[in-house]
């Protein structure tokens, strides 16, 4: 009997790329055959963003796209947007064949079984737990995987419809994180990218119970992350994503312990005017925050900082926006990124007044966005001259007759996708550095140049 194929079209954030990877999983030890072409596929699966309103535009843009395309394949509306929307999506969106929410991934063969069976079925169920189990396929580059460790979010930023579509926080439990690890490890990845909405609230849900023997006097994080540490292995850990009002600054003296911790933050403080921090339903301060990435640099002088920062939010004015300018100029943070503020359904910014317009916004964006390129670009011409440890993606496609191998990778202070990458140069008359520069691989590279964003390095070894 002849497989049914499927076909995964990815979207969003890394939580939802574990989702995805999933899906994928259960439906090929389900029976189903994964094919990496849509025009192969009897379905196709949408794993749809429902965060902001070009995310979603996106994801709904590609569903009519490939309902054009492809007429006669059954397609899966899931992920965020279908959890968030299913009910409209049920009787305004006949271009989904089904429509399948992220409460509850082991629902999926079933979903699947029915749509191909010529039903329409919308499944929403409660957002319970944290999805997680195997996953057979990843949609990283080699080497580098997301771990998921928190699921929702608690922390009801007024701008946010994350606590609307994944619900309250619940954490997993340690001994289920560590364990993970410890296949991935076991499996060559070199890369541990731990994930949740706020890291900082790890264990923290109404619910959870992550740890048997806790050490009180720390952190969940904390102590999640001494476990990790015990851990044999050359990888990193890094962690992504830590709400700047509880920042766990306990995991700093973990750093300075274990190397592998990697001294890499990912901390949005979305704004640096007290009055939008605080119309934000967030705690802290311009001074605060100052702060607190001042404690981060006096403990870990080579730490890689990296923020978000929303433009536009309501009731910005002028002066709030030139107080977010001289944060980001206070704080020098490696990387930053920067949004348009998104009026979201249901969440209680949208129906704030002083609404700002959206070129309004954009020129805020666009005015930060000049100003952390400056700041990377010094910050990274720090760094020429150094050696670093670098995980190689991809090879470079060379020009005909060269001898001289190109390769791009990460060093520490570089997160996948968001951040700038390593030009890794190389012999390729020499066969040591032909057989170390491989993706998945990690290698030593002397950094001899940097741009805005890139920096230029040549193999130096293996590592």
């Amino acid at each position: 009997m002849t497989k049914k194929t499927f076909f995964l079209d990815q979207h969003g954030c890394a939580k939802n790329q574990v989702d995805g990877e999933l899906l994928v999983t259960r439906l090929v030890n389900a029976g189903y055959e994964f094919v990496d072409d849509a025009s192969r596929a009897d379905f196709i699966i949408i794993n749809t963003c429902g965060f902001i309103e070009s995310a979603k535009k996106e994801s709904l843009d590609s569903l009519m796209a490939y309902r054009a395309a492809f007429p006669n394949a059954k397609i899966l509306l899931a992920g965020c947007l279908a959890q968030r929307y299913a009910q409209v999506f049920k009787t305004e969106l006949p271009e989904a064949d089904g429509i399948f929410g992220n409460g509850d991934l082991s629902l999926i063969e079933g979903t699947v079984g029915d749509m191909l069976a010529k039903k329409r079925p919308v499944v929403v169920p409660e957002q319970k737990g944290v999805c997680c189990g195997d996953r057979n396929l990843s949609l990283s580059f080699p080497g580098s995987a997301y771990v998921k460790i928190t699921e929702g979010c608690n922390n009801y930023c007024s701008f946010c419809a994350i606590p609307l579509i994944r619900g309250s926080l619940r954490s997993r439990p340690a001994n289920q994180i560590v364990e993970e690890i410890k296949l991935l490890v076991s499996k060559g990845t070199k890369e541990i990218n731990l994930i949740g909405q706020d890291l900082a609230a790890y264990g923290c849900g109404s619910n959870d119970n992550v740890i048997a023997k806790e050490d009180k006097t720390h952190s969940h994080l904390y102590n999640l992350l001494q476990m990790i540490s015990s851990l044999q292995g050359d990888f990193w850990v890094r962690l992504l994503y830590i709400h700047p009002d509880h920042f766990n600054a306990d995991i700093l003296t973990l750093m300075q312990n274990d190397r592998r911790i990697l001294p890499y933050f990912d901390i949005p403080f979305q704004s640096g005017s007290d009055p939008i921090i605080k119309a934000m339903n967030r705690k802290g301060s311009f001074d605060e925050y100052v702060s607190l990435v001042s404690q981060i640099r006096k403990s870990a002088p080579e730490a890689s900082i990296r923020t978000t920062f929303l433009t536009g939010f309501p009731g910005e004015t002028e002066e709030d926006a030139l107080r977010t300018k001289e944060f980001l100029e206070a704080i020098q943070p490696d990387w930053s990124g920067c949004f348009a503020y998104s009026r979201e359904d249901d969440t209680p910014a949208y129906g704030f007044k002083n609404r700002v317009p959206k070129k309004t916004a954009a020129l805020r964006a666009k005015t930060l966005q000049s100003v952390q390129e400056k700041i990377t670009q010094q910050r990274l011409s720090l760094r020429t001259g150094k050696e670093y440890s670098v995980l190689v993606e991809e090879i470079i496609q060379n020009a005909e007759g060269s001898d001289e191998g190109l390769a791009i990778g990460r060093a520490w202070f570089q997160a996948p996708e968001v951040d700038g990458s390593v030009v890794v140069r190389y012999d390729l008359d020499d066969p040591s550095a032909v057989k170390a520069v491989l993706p998945g691989h990690m290698v030593r590279v002397r950094v001899i140049a940097s741009s805005a964003l890139d920096i230029d390095g040549v193999y130096c070894g293996e590592c």
